[in-house]
């Protein structure tokens, strides 16, 4: 696993050190996120209200096509404090541009579990990612993403099987 991880790491970094970014910024907000059970649900189920925060870049590949990875930190998973799960997420977006004010964005993300790593959860996690990006200003933006895991949170020998769903709202500024 360790292996996996510095594998995608070293890809995305390889890929993202040649690209020249048209800009750079910073994005912060809110999330909604709970466990979506396969399994039966434990108490304690219910959706938790946290934070993110990260750094984004930005790669115009054409006049209405973007690609824009990011890294930040992301507090999700349930309210109960045995269910809550902090990750350093990458997505990659590919971003269909409107007009200059509004955007569509889709992509992967991977994450990495922040806290204790023998635990009972996966300390790599993938999900996908839609979002709807404003621009209000020349540099200050709103936006809303949904993501939704595709790998189980919990280890294969434990009981449980659930996946992540998150809503973040978000502002954020972008520097040219």
């Amino acid at each position: 696993m360790k292996k996996s991880t510095l594998l995608i790491l070293t890809l995305l970094i390889s890929a993202t050190s040649f690209a020249q970014f048209d800009l750079f910024g910073v994005r912060a907000g809110m999330n909604i996120s709970n466990l979506d059970f396969e399994s039966e649900v434990p108490s304690g189920n219910t959706h938790r209200n946290g934070f993110m925060i990260g750094f984004l870049a930005q790669y115009g590949v054409s006049e209405h096509f973007s690609i824009s990875p990011e890294v930040q930190f992301s507090a999700e998973g349930a309210k109960d404090k045995d269910l809550r799960l902090d990750y350093i997420n990458v997505p990659v977006l590919a971003k269909y541009l409107f007009n200059e004010r509004l955007a569509f964005g889709v992509g992967p993300q991977m994450g990495i579990k922040v806290h204790e790593y023998e635990d009972g959860y996966k300390n790599l996690m993938f999900s996908g990612v839609a979002s709807l990006e404003y621009l209000v200003l020349d540099d200050f933006f709103i936006d809303v993403r949904y993501s939704y895991g595709f790998t189980n949170v919990f280890d294969d020998d434990q009981f449980y099987e659930a996946k992540n769903s998150n809503i973040q709202i978000g502002i954020g500024i972008k520097v040219f």
